[in-house]
């Protein structure tokens, strides 16, 4: 039960923080009142990421109130050493390219020009999670909170396939998605189950094969979710890709090749036994042998011949004007004046290509296409290493570069935004990591995420005298003295016995 004292403690603690955050800059107090901000600015991300999955408006809300926060926290040197890092100026770089843009976009409204600065506005965020997560050591938190607030999610979409009333936003050719639509839940549930599939295989490395149990069943409910409720077609592509990732990682060469064989096993048994499967994959041949620019629509529209017209379009509107591209904003006219006097898939008018790459070409031309995969080129630079939260931001590159393929998913708002929370947070805690090993005089301890026991041959060089370290017992040794704040010695560095 809550004691009579609970509440004015709480109320107590409540006014000295904000007490703390807003009216204290200067004096004894000011690295209390530092850490509180970073608190609260943790605190508003914990809220953003729940709210991600469900609600656009909350979630920009949040985002602006984050941006300014760490803005008011964040200590000038950090930012100024921040903008020397391709991986924080090449996002800020694309958002300018966009708002300069705007500058050259012929016939098109100012609304459609600010909306699509819009669309990339959230990138701003991305370099200062870089900076913030430098100095606070809660990015856990916000990743435990978008699995949660996902994991509620899962639930309703499998109470929604099997009574559709209970959806909040009822769509007859959208089964079991409860908010938003396929494409996002499928965007986020494949993260989260590969991403917890990695956290199964590192608990159980630890010995800890309870929750390594815990974590395999629940991702296991994300790809279930996936297999025979709903799923984008664009999954069909990352998803492997990812999974090929997870292998990668935790697997010896041998049994990749043998983990490879497996997943296509698997796949072909999942299509065999899922309907969904069959109808989503069969309808990709279907619709593509079926393409003809001027075919008439059905009630129906078939998504793979629109995007092969769309792609079509947009590779023509760019050879128009290769350098700096039509402006910001200036698809839908595009399409609008090409739709003249055509009929069918053709007379189809869009403000999006589906094709991230093609966008950015379409608006910004070349300096476009430059700044966008300059941007990924410097994540994917930027995660090369072998711990965990590397790995994990790794895979957020990735598979926004993949589904960017078929989508636009930087623009779009809930892709988007997952690719600068995941990227903008792991990368910020693993610089932090990357720090504190330096200072430290790069410790041989495990990376972050990895025991000795369980590193890749590439990161620990076993001692030609030293015992196999994956021996369990002298695994719980490993992990008895990692937690202990000691380093593990190779035998041969070991005292030897005064006798000999």
């Amino acid at each position: 039960m809550i004691s009579r004292k609970t509440l004015p403690n709480a109320a107590r603690w409540f006014r000295t923080e904000i007490s703390l955050s807003c009216t204290t800059w200067s004096g004894p107090d000011t690295a209390r009142a530092h850490e509180a901000r970073v608190r609260h600015v943790d605190i508003i991300l914990m809220l953003l990421a729940v709210a991600l999955p469900w609600s656009t408006s909350v979630t920009g809300i949040l985002g602006v109130v984050v941006a300014f926060c760490i803005l008011l926290n964040a200590r000038v040197e950090l930012l100024l050493t921040s903008l020397k890092r391709p991986a924080s100026v090449l996002p800020l770089a694309l958002l300018l390219l966009a708002a300069t843009g705007t500058t050259w976009a012929d016939g098109v409204s100012w609304p459609e020009r600010l909306t699509g600065v819009g669309k990339m506005a959230k990138l701003l965020l991305l370099p200062l999670l870089l900076v913030h997560y430098q100095s606070s050591q809660r990015a856990k938190w916000i990743f435990a909170a978008f699995v949660a607030s996902s994991g509620v999610l899962l639930v309703h979409s499998f109470l929604v396939s099997a009574f559709p009333a209970l959806a909040i936003t009822t769509r007859l050719d959208q089964p079991g998605i409860p908010v938003k639509n396929y494409i996002d839940q499928s965007q986020g549930f494949v993260v989260i189950a590969v991403a917890l599939a990695a956290l199964a295989f590192e608990a159980a490395a630890r010995l800890k094969y309870y929750l390594a149990a815990l974590l395999a069943i629940t991702s296991c409910a994300f790809l279930a979710n996936l297999v025979f409720i709903n799923v984008a077609r664009s999954a069909f592509l990352y998803a492997p890709l990812m999974f090929v990732l997870l292998m990668v990682r935790y697997l010896s060469r041998t049994k990749v090749l043998l983990g490879l064989v497996g997943l296509g096993l698997v796949c072909g048994g999942l299509w065999s036994a899922s309907p969904n499967l069959q109808r989503k994959v069969t309808a990709i041949f279907t619709e593509a042998s079926a393409y003809q620019p001027d075919a008439p629509i059905g009630e129906k529209q078939p998504s793979v011949a629109l995007r092969l017209e769309f792609w079509r379009k947009s590779l023509n509107f760019f050879e128009a004007a290769p350098l700096l591209g039509n402006g910001t904003g200036s698809i839908r006219s595009l399409f609008e004046r090409d739709a003249v006097g055509r009929a069918g898939v053709s007379a189809l008018v869009v403000a999006n290509p589906h094709n991230q790459t093609l966008a950015a070409a379409v608006q910004w031309g070349a300096l476009g296409l430059i700044a966008i995969w300059a941007m990924w080129i410097a994540h994917v630079h930027l995660f090369r290493g072998s711990e965990l939260v590397a790995w994990i931001g790794m895979l957020a590159t990735v598979q926004n570069i993949a589904s960017s393929m078929f989508n636009s998913h930087l623009a779009d708002f809930y892709e988007g935004w997952l690719y600068v929370l995941f990227v903008g947070i792991a990368g910020g805690e693993l610089l932090r990591i990357r720090q504190d090993t330096a200072a430290s005089g790069g410790s041989d301890a495990p990376a972050p995420g990895l025991c000795r026991a369980n590193r890749p041959p590439a990161v620990a060089e076993e001692d030609p005298g030293d015992e196999p370290l994956n021996y369990p017992r002298r695994r719980k040794s490993c992990e008895r003295r990692l937690e202990m704040g000691g380093r593990v010695r190779p035998r041969s560095e070991q005292a030897k016995p005064m006798h000999q």
